[in-house]
């Protein structure tokens, strides 16, 4: 598909205004002057790349797409100046920018000149996305080399054709230098999927509608609250629960038909697009209450399925969320359900340890606001790392122990029969982690799991509603306070 049937495909018909300026550069090389004459040619354009303005689906958009017919889409100097000054554009028109490479690489003719300019369309980008725009890219078939390795894979989305080829070292060359070849799956999207590195693989024919839904969320601004006419009464405070028993919680925590964090998303969001996944986590952009939330959840998986731990590919797609979300000034929602952290051989090597401590890290240094939803099980460090929020709700009978009671009775008791014991001892009940400065609202539940799934959805929405509402500086301080007396008072707090 050529760079224009591509636009055509996406962009409302008559729409799209070309930004491109002639291209007036002469090359000494006799062979490159012809090589230009040839592609030009053959594809009817001045160089490598289109850019321009269009609407998609009623909504404005700056646009950047390469032609791989013209000279496989490698980047010279000139193609890399249209880019940079596609993008500045954009980033002064406050568009959002949807970028649609497919290139072999930099353009080996032009050699370091070239290769130099990925860092002056790389930082055009980070400009585009410090001024709070979103900025998307879509990987078609073949995404290789420098612009793989910079600006096509910097999009808060990074999406991609099936079955696109899609890495740093062409094939050729990898078996030139490793006297062996490259096994083609390697560099596959699908691969690349599965280990964490893409965000959705999107055929072209569903590309609009997909992109369609992301601007949706992504350009959302919310309604300003309208004054009241008279004042309303300060809202009562529902009675304190009585903490229930914890092995019982654990128990009902574990249930198969207990609702799970895809079901209340999808109750309580207005438009929810999932991104791609086949993990414990489950990654999304959402529209809440009008306003867009950047999602991430630990979803159960179905009944006659293992539980899947938490792994350090999905704490560093935690860490990415999050820092999107507060690139774009969204709110980040993450929700609690797990059986804790890969335990493995491979997770040590992986680095899970380190992941949960970049990963707490991150969301305590977030600036923009934070809301945890403690749904089921939360089981040691994988569960904690998607705790530090502004303010945490959790279900009534879920529960945060340092590890499974189980665990925690083969450690004390040097085996398993005492986990009731245990798990009564430490405190672990959403009641109970009230007391510890965790928990801000605990929401009661009963034998009506639909029930449990309106109150929760009502409980977020309304929370969410309120952070916005907090200057930055105002919420921060509190959260700093919060982090500080997490664990309850110490000897040293001064009683209040």
């Amino acid at each position: 598909m050529t760079a224009r049937q591509l636009l055509d495909l996406l962009v409302d018909p008559g729409t799209f205004r070309s930004w491109d300026e002639p291209v007036t550069a002469e090359h000494a090389d006799a062979g490159y002057r012809d090589a230009l004459a040839r592609a030009r040619a053959r594809t009817g354009l001045d160089e490598a790349v289109l850019t321009g303005r269009a609407l998609l689906d009623g909504r404005p958009l700056a646009l950047v797409a390469c032609e791989f017919a013209f000279l496989g889409g490698s980047i010279g100097v000139a193609t890399a100046e249209r880019i940079t000054r596609a993008v500045e554009r954009a980033t002064a028109e406050r568009l959002p920018l949807l970028a649609l490479p497919v290139s072999g690489g930099t353009r080996m003719q032009e050699g370091s000149a070239a290769f130099l300019c990925m860092v002056r369309i790389t930082a055009a980008v980070h400009a585009h996305r410090t001024a709070g725009l979103p900025y998307l890219t879509y990987l078609r078939n073949p995404t290789m080399g420098g612009v793989f390795a910079s600006w096509g894979t910097l999009g808060h989305l990074v999406l991609a054709e099936p079955a696109a080829r899609l890495g740093f070292l062409g094939p050729r060359v990898y078996e030139e230098l490793r006297g062996e070849p490259l096994p083609p799956a390697v560099q596959r999207a699908e691969t690349l999927a599965a280990h964490g590195r893409l965000d959705a693989i999107v055929p072209p024919e569903r590309l609009r509608a997909f992109l369609a839904r992301a601007l949706t969320v992504l350009t959302a601004r919310p309604a300003e609250p309208v004054p009241a006419a008279v004042p309303t009464p300060a809202p009562v405070s529902p009675p304190a629960l009585e903490a229930p028993d914890a092995w019982e919680s654990v128990l009902l925590s574990r249930r198969p038909d207990r609702l799970s964090a895809l079901e209340l998303l999808h109750h309580t969001a207005e438009s929810l697009l999932p991104l791609d996944g086949d993990s414990a986590l489950v990654r999304a952009l959402a529209l809440i209450g009008g306003r867009p939330v950047m999602v991430v959840a630990q979803q159960r998986q179905g009944p006659d399925q293992p539980q899947l731990p938490v792994t350090a590919a999905d704490l560093r797609a935690v860490r990415r969320q999050a820092q999107i979300a507060e690139e774009l000034g969204m709110p980040l929602l993450t929700v609690v359900d797990t059986t804790g952290a890969e335990l493995s051989i491979e997770a040590e090597l992986d680095g899970v340890a380190l992941e949960i401590a970049h990963c707490l890290t991150t969301l305590v240094g977030l600036r923009t606001p934070v809301l945890a939803v403690l749904l089921g099980q939360g089981s040691g460090g994988g569960a904690l790392a998607l705790l530090p929020a502004d303010r945490v709700i959790a279900a009534q009978h879920a529960w945060l122990a340092p590890l499974p009671p189980e665990g925690a009775s083969a450690i004390v008791h040097r085996d398993g029969e005492h986990a009731p014991q245990l798990a009564r001892a430490q405190g672990i009940t959403a009641t109970e982690l009230t007391a510890t400065g965790l928990v801000d609202q605990v929401v009661p539940e009963s034998t009506d799991l639909a029930d449990l799934r309106e109150r929760l959805a009502a409980a977020v929405t309304a929370a969410l509603a309120e952070l916005a509402e907090l200057p930055d500086a105002e919420r921060l301080a509190a959260r700093a306070t919060r982090n500080r007396r997490l664990g309850g008072p110490t000897s040293g707090d001064t009683p209040r």
